[in-house]
């Protein structure tokens, strides 16, 4: 038998150390354990925009229309498999379900609520410089080489300027100005100034050092097996790495939740989306400031000592197969808005699954029936927007403080 600890945490991602770095202020002595190493999954490869202003939940209005519309032309981001999946079929129908004007505006305030508080706690976390991850502070640019669809996100526009988050249109020679990487072709861009970006896997390794610095266990490489449950409690994990015994258990394994809770009468709706990134050194120009290209949903980031292009929304189960098609689209849309699309030297090319629910709203929580497990999963493509606030929302929630943002939307019992 492993240490006794207050809090397990199972999954080694950003929202896995944002619960552990809450809970160590709150004086528990908690253990992270990751089935491969820190980071490996969603975590790793992102495109890192913390996207304040993202409200708007994938299954919004029109939706459906729309992604219908990007096939036609080919210039969609979304995949499937071509094997019928029952379970992404019922998912699906279920999203759809969603995209209606009612659950618009309850996901909006949700996603608000954790979004801000959110961006406040990255303010506190990083103050001291302690945690290095690349911070820089230009916003976004929503870009468009379509002066039509460009028009078209003043709609998207009107409903963020309400929680102090609209954008501000730039066009011609005054957008060249502010991104001199655009090709001159490019209509314009709404940019979002109080967005922010950081180096994704620079995080994880800075702040998995101070969560040890400060008493952590971290222990990787190490597979649960399955959790041991009686009379409504979880009392153990088995793992690769032997049992762990606790008091309390967090479950933060993205896309791999589901599958853990399972045994345990807990059905996550939770869908692998895969994502695909390539990382590469500055090409000349580089952008300065985040560029998503909207019109084909390509996003390209700039770090001090890097570069990075990322999307797709590739839904084909557990696959983690790096298919060079994916990536192929990614240089390609790159090549249809920047100058100089790509750096010369390729750093990582990547995939993994982010845990996509079909409401677009995370899962975070008691677990039903099971007094000591908590669920902080579900995150989709928010998870480093919405790390801070579901960490300590986690540590308010086991420790009974009073928690910091209304709880309710985010609880699995919604399903």
């Amino acid at each position: 038998m492993k240490k006794q600890y207050d809090v397990l945490i199972v999954g080694g991602g950003v929202i896995g150390l944002a619960c552990a770095h809450y809970l160590l202020i709150a004086g528990r002595k908690v253990c992270v354990i990751e089935k491969e190493t820190l980071g490996s999954g969603a975590s790793h490869g992102n495109c890192g925009l913390v996207f304040t202003s993202d409200l708007l939940p994938m299954c919004a209005p029109g939706a459906i229309r729309a992604e219908i519309l990007r096939k036609i032309h080919g210039t969609t981001a979304l995949y499937f498999k071509p094997i019928p999946d029952p379970g992404l079929l019922a998912w699906l129908l279920m999203f759809a379900g969603k995209c209606n004007r009612r659950h618009l505006q309850h996901a909006v305030s949700a996603r608000d609520s954790l979004l801000r508080h959110s961006r406040w706690l990255y303010d506190k976390l990083l103050a001291d410089g302690r945690i290095h991850c690349d911070w820089a502070e230009k916003g976004i640019l929503m870009v468009y080489k379509d002066a039509r669809l460009m028009e078209k996100y003043a709609g998207t526009n009107a409903i963020l300027e309400p929680y102090g988050l609209g954008a501000s249109p730039v066009v011609g020679r005054e957008l060249h100005a502010l991104e001199p990487a655009l090709k001159y072709d490019v209509y314009g861009a709404w940019h979002h100034s109080a967005d922010t970006h950081l180096r994704p896997d620079s995080l994880i390794k800075s702040w998995s050092t101070e969560l040890r610095n400060k008493g952590a266990d971290i222990v990787e490489e190490c597979e649960v097996l399955s959790l041991e449950a009686t009379r409504g409690r979880i009392t153990g994990a088995l793992t690769s790495k032997g049992r762990y015994a606790f008091d309390t258990c967090v479950m933060a394994a993205g896309a791999w939740s589901p599958g853990l809770t399972r045994p345990l009468s807990i059905k996550l709706p939770i869908q692998p989306g895969k994502g695909y990134s390539i990382t590469m050194s500055r090409p000349t120009p580089c952008p300065e400031i985040p560029c998503y290209f909207c019109e084909r949903k390509v996003v390209a980031t700039p770090f001090s000592n890097g570069y990075r292009l990322g999307s797709i929304m590739e839904f084909s189960g557990f696959d983690l197969t790096l298919k060079r098609q994916r990536l192929a689209y990614l240089r390609r849309v790159a090549g249809e808005y920047l100058k100089s699309p790509v750096g010369d030297r390729v750093e990582e090319e990547w995939t993994s699954l982010r845990p996509m629910t079909y409401d677009d709203l995370p899962i975070i929580g008691p677990a039903p029936e099971h007094k000591n497990l908590f669920l902080a999963t579900g995150h989709g493509m928010t998870g480093i927007s919405m790390a801070p606030g579901t960490g300590k929302l986690i540590a308010e929630l086991i420790t009974g403080q009073a928690p910091h943002i209304d709880p309710a939307p985010y609880r699995v019992e919604r399903f």
